[in-house]
């Protein structure tokens, strides 16, 4: 009987336990009243979410009311279109986000940059560009993709005495390659050869 009450109390304390990390749950009433007003399309499920997704929805109200009219315009332009988009398309950018979340910050850093370069661009220029990316096979996009990756990483934060001194192709004790003829005004014995 003691073995069973010890089990008993050993299963409640860990059931707390568990518990005691988790965020709570925000109840309805707790909110106020311009959150509530944001959130009503969430009113009658607001008990069924998760305590984690009732708090980024409180905070994406928060953010809401701070916005001027010109900022909630875009955003409900952007939801919509978001709404239209096909069950598949939105989790091809779902998944593509998760992937920019898991670049280093450097790379994530670079592709804002490109972005918004894009961005400046005149239309026109952005139609083209955007013409032949469709053309491309997947292969060759993302041939594209890791060349420019490559070009644009640093040296894997090495100081600059630490990297190497030699092109990756070469090896130490190979013979340099020829750099063809000499051009006419350079002189032929320079000093420390």
């Amino acid at each position: 009987m003691n073995s069973r009450i010890v089990i008993l109390l050993l299963a409640l304390f860990s059931v707390a336990y568990v518990h005691a990390g988790e965020p709570e749950g925000i109840p309805w009433e707790a909110l106020t009243q311009q959150e509530r007003q944001v959130l009503k399309p969430f009113a009658g499920q607001w008990d069924d979410f998760t305590p984690q997704r009732q708090q980024r929805l409180r905070k994406g109200a928060r953010r809401w009311q701070e916005m001027d009219a010109g900022q909630r315009q875009r955003i409900k332009k952007r939801f919509k279109r978001w709404m239209e988009l096909s069950p598949e398309s939105r989790a091809r950018i779902r998944e593509r986000y998760l992937r920019f979340l898991s670049l280093p910050p450097g790379q994530r850093q670079q592709l804002r940059e490109r972005y918004q370069r894009f961005q400046n661009l005149p239309p026109e220029r952005r139609r083209e560009i955007r013409r032949r990316w469709e053309k491309m096979t997947p292969a060759e996009q993302q041939h594209l993709l890791d060349r420019r990756l490559r070009r644009h990483e640093p040296h894997a934060g090495r100081p600059h005495h630490d990297r190497p001194l030699l092109p990756p192709d070469r090896q130490p004790g190979q013979a340099r390659p020829h750099p063809g003829p000499r051009p006419p005004h350079m002189p032929r014995d320079l000093p420390g050869r």
